[in-house]
C-alpha cells in the first residue's frame, strides 16, 4: 500500500508540478529539523515551479522565432571586429528600441558577424516574450509571391506584422525583380513607425538601388527604414577565415 507522501509525488507529477515532486523532501526535512517554516518551503517550492514556467515559455518563444542558430552576445568575439561598438551592441539587449520603434541595420561584407548580432538581439526579445521572427529575405519574397499568386497577400503580410521584432537576413545577398522588390516595398511601409525590424546586408546603403533594380523604390524604403534607425557598419574580416588565419600567423 502506498504512503500518503509517495500518493503526494504522484500527484505532483500528474499536475506536471516536477520541480515541486524533486524538490519537495529536502523541504520536508528543513522544516522537521526547524530550519524553515512551512510558509517559507511553500514560497520557495512555489518559486522554483514557477521559474520553470517562465523557463519553458522564453524556450517556446526562441523556439517558434525561426533563428538560423542560438547564439547569444557572450558567444560573439568583440576584440575580432574592433570596427563594432560593443557598449551599443550589448545596450540593444534592453529592447528601448523596440519600445520606441526603431529599427537596427547591420551592413558588412559576408562574415563579420551580421547575422549573429542580430540573432543575439532577437533572442533577447524573445526570451523577454516579445514577438520576434527571422527570416531571410529571400525566403520572405518566395512567401509573399506564392501569397499574391493564392491571392491571400494581405493575409500573408498582416503576419509578419504582428511581429513586434522581425529580422530580415541577407537584404542584397541577391538581386530583386521588380515583382519581389515591390512586394517588399509594401510590407517595409505596412511595419513603418508600428514594429521595428532587423535588417542585416553586405550592401551600402548607397547601392541599394542595385538591390532593388529601382533608384526611386529602393530610396522610398531606405526612407522608411531609415527615419527611426541605428545604422552599424561593420568593418572587418570573416570570422569564417579567423582560424585560418590564426593558423597561418602561428606557422610564421
Amino acid at each position: 500500500m502506498q504512503n500518503n507522501f509517495t500518493k503526494l509525488i504522484n500527484n505532483l507529477n500528474e499536475l506536471s508540478l516536477f520541480k515541486i515532486s524533486n524538490n519537495i523532501e529536502n523541504y520536508i526535512t528543513a522544516i522537521s529539523n526547524g530550519n524553515m517554516s512551512i510558509v517559507d518551503a511553500l514560497y520557495e517550492l512555489t518559486n522554483l515551479e514557477i521559474d520553470l514556467k517562465h523557463e519553458r515559455a522564453m524556450n517556446a518563444c526562441v523556439k517558434v522565432a525561426n533563428f538560423p542558430f542560438i547564439k547569444t552576445f557572450d558567444d560573439f568575439d568583440f576584440s575580432f571586429q574592433p570596427s563594432i561598438n560593443k557598449d551599443q551592441i550589448v545596450n540593444f539587449k534592453y529592447l528601448s528600441f523596440i519600445g520606441n520603434k526603431e529599427n537596427i541595420i547591420f551592413i558588412g561584407t559576408p562574415g563579420v558577424g551580421k547575422t549573429h548580432l542580430a540573432t543575439s538581439i532577437g533572442i533577447e526579445a524573445a526570451k523577454q516574450r516579445t514577438c520576434t521572427y527571422f527570416i531571410s529575405c529571400n525566403d520572405l519574397v518566395l512567401q509573399l509571391k506564392r501569397a499574391r499568386i493564392e491571392n491571400r497577400l494581405e493575409q500573408r503580410i498582416k503576419f509578419f506584422c504582428k511581429y513586434k521584432l522581425l529580422i530580415i537576413d541577407e537584404v542584397g545577398f541577391l538581386p530583386l525583380d521588380v515583382e519581389s522588390s515591390n512586394l517588399f516595398f509594401q510590407l517595409i511601409a505596412k511595419r513603418y513607425e508600428i514594429s521595428s525590424t532587423i535588417i542585416t546586408t553586405n550592401k551600402p546603403l548607397s547601392k541599394w538601388g542595385e538591390i532593388f533594380g529601382d533608384a526611386v523604390l529602393a530610396n522610398a524604403i531606405l526612407d522608411r527604414l531609415l527615419h527611426h534607425a541605428n545604422v552599424i557598419n561593420i568593418v572587418g574580416r570573416s570570422y569564417r577565415t579567423k582560424n585560418l588565419i590564426s593558423e597561418l600567423e602561428d606557422d610564421n
